[in-house]
């Protein structure tokens, strides 16, 4: 098993490499579009990344620009929330998405600078889940010197595109990691008290 910090590494390039491809219409399959667009996504970080490191925020700023539209944020968030996110106002659960995304990439951003440009995706498997409804697709990210890294997509459709709301790195869930850590949290504070404290740098994310 990859070390805990190289693992949400490896979660932060999954996120990126796995929203970004999967902007799609409803027809199209995730695993074809995953295994289209991964190249391209690692060509942007190896060709940009003088620029990306020159400036920090046209790093963040590529990430954003593919999770705004490709990640659904909202229904993640309320998965991580779980009972806390009940009657709770959209609004709040995005900004609790935001923040939560947002200290990460403050946290491992600049690793992805370091993403071997011969990494590549390979996908094994789809699977329909709830009479597809949703769709689990098996992937192994290979690196060189490296053994490979299971990765496992979930996709829900959201107005007629496909999108990912968990993503599983060895067998370890971004759902269900950060369900638990913020449910001890949200037990003694309010949401947005923690989503507060998570603008402000103040909570540091399991690792």
């Amino acid at each position: 098993m990859i070390p805990l910090n190289k693992r949400f590494i490896a979660l932060l390039v999954s996120l990126l490499l796995g929203f970004v491809s999967v902007g799609c219409a409803a027809e199209q399959k995730p695993g074809d579009i995953i295994a289209e667009r991964t190249k391209i996504v690692l060509d942007t970080l190896v060709k940009q990344r003088a620029a990306f490191s020159a400036d920090s925020g046209k790093l963040d700023q590529f990430v954003q620009s593919e999770l705004n539209t490709l990640f659904d944020r909202e229904y993640s968030a309320r998965l991580v929330l779980a009972m806390h996110s009940r009657g709770v106002d959209a609004n709040k659960i995005t900004a609790f998405a935001d923040a939560l995304i947002n200290t990460l990439l403050r946290k491992y951003g600049a690793a992805l600078l370091e993403t071997d440009p011969s990494t590549d995706v390979k996908v094994l498997s789809e699977t329909a889940l709830r009479n597809g409804e949703m769709i689990r697709v098996a992937t192994e990210v290979h690196r060189r010197g490296g053994a490979p890294i299971p990765v496992d997509y979930l996709f829900r459709q959201n107005n007629g595109e496909w999108k990912v709301f968990d993503v599983i790195v060895e067998g370890v869930s971004y759902v269900q990691t950060y369900r638990t850590q913020f449910d001890e949290l949200l037990r003694r504070q309010t949401l947005d008290q923690v989503t507060d404290r998570l603008q402000q740098g103040q909570i540091d994310v399991k690792n």
